[in-house]
């Protein structure tokens, strides 16, 4: 059990050494465009699905709450977390249609839009991303492996290069947080 632990967190720190290799520029854009929303009075619309939601979700509660330090709450909605407008549109609609639904209702030009998804082909984050576009909103995918139908769809994507699910999902919280404390640091010093 002990060498399959030391294997787990051996994989975990591979992959996030390619993502710093890799994809230091794809966050730093990332994080601009975050903190352009914010500074111009948007808000950030977050979605994804099982882990991706809570990954969208615990995002979410850095912005609002605070991540490392007190200060003014910032707009940010996760689209995952209301059961009775997630059941509804999946039953009376359809389930791809259940971020997409909420977009068209919350999502305006100066308003930025997260999809998280592993496998980047997750059908209802592509309809919210499509969405988003539709209504000027700026678009950012997390995703990995080969990056699917989201890093050709979203204006920026970060493409964690594993094909494991663990490693993307760890990788994304991570960016997460380095997206989260650049937005602390440039708005609130």
């Amino acid at each position: 059990m002990r060498q399959l632990i030391e294997q787990m967190i051996n994989d975990s720190i591979a992959v996030k050494q390619l993502v710093l290799q890799q994809q230091l520029d794809t966050i730093q854009r990332i994080a601009r465009m975050a903190i352009d929303c914010l500074q111009g009075q948007g808000k950030i619309l977050l979605c994804g699905n099982g882990g991706s939601a809570a990954d969208a979700q615990h995002i979410a509660a850095e912005l609002v709450g605070k991540f490392l330090k007190l200060r003014d709450a910032l707009p940010a909605v996760a689209l995952t977390t209301n059961t009775s407008i997630l059941t509804a549109i999946a039953n009376d609609i359809s389930y791809d249609a259940v971020f997409a639904r909420q977009v068209q209702a919350l999502c305006g030009e100066r308003d930025l839009l997260l999809g998280i998804s592993t496998s980047g082909n997750s059908p209802n984050v592509l309809e919210a991303v499509r969405a988003a576009r539709e209504r000027g909103a700026k678009t950012v995918g997390l995703t990995g492996g080969s990056g699917g139908e989201l890093a050709r769809l979203a204006d920026v994507t970060l493409v964690v290069p594993s094909d494991s699910t663990p490693r993307i999902q760890e990788s994304h919280i991570m960016v997460g947080h380095i997206v989260c404390d650049l937005i602390e640091r440039e708005i609130f010093g």
